[in-house]
């Protein structure tokens, strides 16, 4: 079996200066990604964080690398742009990359979006209710038509994003708001896919439909067949014979 390689890339930055966090995730936030979809037998991990050479994704990774999913959030502008280079050009060559909860507003996001990315936001604690809109979506599957998150961080549109090639799950908010929590998208030969739960204090990345929707997406955002590619602009000759009339 050829195993689908996942780096899972996170800002680890909170786990070291908030103890809720570290509670939380004592091996960070990535670690705990990592175990879940270790426990798949097609999924093989590595991670990377910011504080690392090259924030963790050298050539060398990525080239390593089927899929990427990214968590951050308090410190973006602290990702070198020459590795927001690195990866899109990536993902444009057939890499998945998967975004998670506020990653929404990292250099990466907003670069294969080429939109602002904002959106609203509310922090208390309330109930989420993931609605499955696509259920014959790969992403979807095993969910049933929808699951509830007791405690979030709420996320309400206007999400600025371009409109979604695939739109998988809507979230209703206790507060009243609304959000396009799960959307995906085709860059190139690449996939991108924006889940919006995973708050920092909260154990949404423990919770089974978060893991099997995560996995899920990691499968299908997985390479298509015929692996990478450079994107280039090559000056292509014709595939067929012919004369131009003078």
């Amino acid at each position: 079996m050829t195993k689908i390689r996942v780096t899972i890339w996170n800002e680890f930055r909170h786990e070291k200066s908030h103890k809720a966090v570290a509670d939380m995730y004592p091996e960070g936030i990535h670690g705990q990604i990592a175990a879940f979809l270790g426990t798949n037998a097609d999924i093989e991990t590595r991670t990377a964080w910011l504080d690392q050479p090259e924030n963790g994704l050298t050539d060398e990774v990525l080239a390593n690398t089927d899929v990427l999913i990214w968590w951050g959030h308090m410190a973006h502008g602290d990702v070198l742009d020459s590795v927001v280079d690195r990866v899109q050009t990536a993902v444009l060559g057939g890499m998945g990359l998967i975004c998670l909860h506020s990653a929404h507003f990292s250099k990466i996001f907003r670069r294969m979006m080429g939109t602002s990315c904002s959106l609203k936001w509310r922090e208390v604690g309330e109930r989420e209710r993931l609605w499955v809109v696509n259920p014959g979506h790969p992403i979807a599957e095993g969910i049933g038509e929808y699951f509830e998150i007791p405690h979030v961080e709420m996320y309400g549109e206007f999400f600025d994003i371009p409109t979604p090639d695939e739109l998988v799950l809507m979230s209703w908010f206790q507060g009243g708001e609304v959000f396009r929590s799960c959307c995906a998208w085709f860059r190139g030969k690449g996939k991108v896919v924006y889940f919006r739960p995973g708050h920092e204090t909260l154990p949404i990345f423990y919770q089974p439909e978060v893991q099997k929707i995560i996995t899920n997406a990691v499968r299908w955002a997985k390479p298509a067949a015929g692996g990478r590619m450079t994107m280039t602009a090559p000056n292509y000759p014709a595939i067929e014979k012919f004369t131009v009339d003078e």
